[in-house]
């Protein structure tokens, strides 16, 4: 049977009542995701295709898609190489275990507590690489649709097209916050490793540093300007 005190079993509610409760939320209620920031770079973005039907040469809009390709290529490879250091990590749990056990205050685990630790960041790891890769296919999706609408023209195809635009491009940032959040709760489960109370603490900063950025942030004052 897993060794799981009751201490690490509240610690990992907490952590989970915290990373699926937190985009249940803000994601899927209408009347918070409207005031997200998420939601103010929908609006950006559909002025963005707007505009560029008005653009006969449209190289720059372009390099917007592929700088955004980039960053998410780079978020996708770096979760893989997380994943690969993880899976070399269950591969030798007692080496973890005693350099994780040497830190001060840290509660180290035995085998069993450790895999299922290890096992949790793998999981969100892989989360964030599904999140991030299709997040990366939706651009590519949105750079093909934006490739497709003729240059001068304002027409209501050309519209209709713009807004198709649009929407892939938001559903790909949207994707590509949930593979970003995914890093956030992973530095959370990361603490687990340390002890049950730091996961705790560790998920309830997060929760607080990602409302502060998606709703209180200066930059939302900004786009809602």
């Amino acid at each position: 049977m897993p060794s799981l005190s009751l201490l690490d079993l509240t610690a990992l509610g907490v952590f989970l009542a915290c990373w699926i409760g937190y985009p249940v939320v803000v994601d899927r209620v209408p009347r918070i995701q409207a005031r997200s920031v998420i939601a103010a770079m929908d609006e950006h973005r559909r002025r963005w295709m707007r505009a560029m039907l008005l653009r006969d040469n449209r190289i720059g809009d372009v390099n917007i898609i592929g700088n955004l390709m980039n960053s998410t290529s780079f978020l996708a490879n770096t979760a893989i190489f997380i994943l690969g250091g993880l899976l070399a990590i269950l591969g030798s749990p007692e080496l973890g275990q005693r350099i994780f056990g040497a830190l001060p205050f840290a509660a180290a685990p035995d085998r069993v507590g450790w895999e299922l630790r290890v096992a949790l960041l793998v999981i969100i790891f892989i989360q964030a690489f599904f999140e991030l890769t299709w997040a990366l296919r939706q651009f590519n999706y949105c750079s093909i649709v934006l490739g497709s609408v003729p240059p001068g023209a304002e027409g209501a195809e050309n519209r209709s097209r713009a807004e198709t635009a649009a929407t892939v491009a938001n559903r790909a940032a949207r994707h590509f916050n949930t593979g970003l959040r995914a890093y956030y709760f992973g530095l959370a489960a990361l603490a687990w490793i340390i002890h049950p109370v730091a996961l705790i603490a560790a998920s309830l900063w997060v929760v607080k540093e990602l409302h502060r950025r998606e709703f209180r942030s200066v930059v939302l004052d900004v786009l809602r300007t």
